[in-house]
């Protein structure tokens, strides 16, 4: 396991004496200075306004309760491509080599080299992200394994923690039927095999977490797919992965994040209310919890904020990757989140949740094909941090004043005795409501003041 700190990626403060960058590693990004937090007059674009990563805020330092942490995919191999064009970005790690380990190599040192400069404590990545796919999955693996003892290094020397790890069962062609619910069993067992490796780089990492994503889980035509047989496979994956996890005495957090469509047309992981339908079905509900995405609840058809509403309160909210799309574009743009109100909605759940860990904030975002100076992805990551900074002093302004809680009590009050009382305890039967009927006389409808609470919450926002 990567050794800890008790100052691990901390946003350094003026007269932080913290190194920018290890002088035997080339710099990347020699004109971005050390992050830190100059106060909301600020007009430094490099700099944080609300994002103060010690100060205290209901009791807990703000980088306990955001816990951000930056993704490889998308900051380190996006390149601008979209479905319409071709890459506008050249990074100077990807230049100059045509080896792929070096490259691997070049790109981890600009990623620590982000991670110390910005002040999160955690990454993610997807295998396929950190190491090039060779041949066969042995030499696959062994090139795995040399740059995850070089990310071991990288997490020593600069204390920055992996959040999660995943595996990438999408991008190859032979996942183009699907990794775990391919109709070749061939195929699932390569995915299988794909998991293992992950859980153990993981482990070894000290991964807080494991996601499970099944971006080609699900079906393009009915007519060639049996559906309850690629989800019976899919769980029994699942359950190959909780036995392997307990046989190693692995402590990370499982999660599934859910998406409704892209690339397929039906992903079978929907939304938050499908998947848990899935785990509660197979047996898997006390093994696993969600990674939400608020860019994939929209694409369901929900608010941002709602799937991670529905997992936080039946609690299976297990970490989210704070990102959001744009309404009029038909596919996940993964943008970074710069809306304080729905950050607000979304840090109070966290905030009455007690907390987001083990899981985090993960941008899983990525700047515009036409944001194409290397700056853009420093730029792109402050704004999103202090717009959860902000959200974050919001809903604990919110919760401290308790008015929306006050008139939400109000609005269910019915339910603290009564009929009510006996609906909600489960005591009431159809004779009871139709006799407290009969007895007190028809309901009167009552105001649902929609937009009071929406003028409330403006006053924070």
């Amino acid at each position: 396991f990567a050794p800890s700190s008790s100052n691990n990626g901390t946003a350094p403060q003026a007269g932080d004496k913290r190194k920018q960058h290890d002088d035997n590693v080339k710099e990347y990004f020699p004109d971005v200075p050390v992050i830190t937090y100059k106060g909301p007059d600020s007009t430094d674009p490099m700099s944080f306004r609300y994002y103060n990563a010690d100060e205290l805020i209901m009791g807990k330092p703000m980088k306990e309760w955001l816990r951000f942490s930056v993704c490889y995919w998308h900051t380190f191999r996006g390149n601008g491509a979209d479905p319409f064009g071709f890459p506008t970005m050249v990074r100077p790690w990807e230049e100059g080599s045509d080896d792929p380990m070096e490259i691997a190599k070049r790109r981890a040192d600009a990623a620590f080299e982000l991670f110390v400069k910005l002040g999160v404590e955690y990454y993610t990545f997807h295998d396929r992200d950190v190491a090039p796919e060779m041949d066969t999955l042995e030499k696959t693996n062994e090139a795995l394994w040399e740059m995850v003892r070089y990310l071991h290094d990288k997490q020593s020397t600069t204390h920055i923690k992996l959040l999660w790890a995943t595996q990438n069962l999408f991008s190859h062609p032979r996942y183009m039927n699907g990794g775990f619910t391919n109709p070749d069993a061939h195929v699932v067992a390569h995915a299988a095999a794909q998991v293992k490796q992950v859980l153990d780089l993981n482990h070894y990492l000290g991964g807080q977490n494991v996601v499970f994503w099944g971006g080609r889980e699900g079906y393009q035509s009915i007519l060639n797919t049996r559906i309850k047989t690629e989800l019976d496979h899919m769980a029994q994956i699942f359950k190959m992965v909780i036995s392997y996890k307990e046989k190693k005495g692995m402590t990370a957090q499982l999660l599934i994040e859910p998406k409704p469509r892209e690339p397929t047309k039906h992903q079978y992981d929907y939304d938050a209310q499908t998947t848990m339908c899935f785990l509660q079905t197979y047996g898997l509900e006390k093994h696993f919890k969600l990674n939400i995405e608020p860019n994939h609840t929209t694409l369901a058809g929900h608010d941002f904020e709602h799937d991670i509403i529905v997992a936080s309160q039946y609690g299976m909210l297990g970490s989210v990757d704070s990102n959001t799309g744009d309404p009029l574009v038909g596919w996940d743009t993964d943008q970074f989140p710069m809306d304080v109100k729905k950050a607000t909605l979304v840090m109070g759940v966290i905030l009455n949740a007690g907390g987001l860990a083990p899981g985090g904030l993960n941008f899983d975002c990525k700047v515009r094909r036409e944001s194409t100076d290397a700056s853009d992805l420093f730029i792109g990551h402050i704004g999103a941090m202090d717009t959860f900074a902000r959200g974050l002093r919001n809903a604990a302004k919110l919760k401290q004043d308790g008015v929306l809680e006050q008139m939400l009590d109000a609005r269910y009050s019915s339910f603290s005795h009564g009929i009510g009382k006996q609906i909600e305890d489960g005591t009431a039967t159809l004779e009871d409501c139709e006799s407290y009927i009969l007895e007190h006389g028809n309901p009167q409808p009552k105001s649902g003041q929609q937009e009071l609470y929406e003028m409330i919450l403006n006053r924070y926002t």
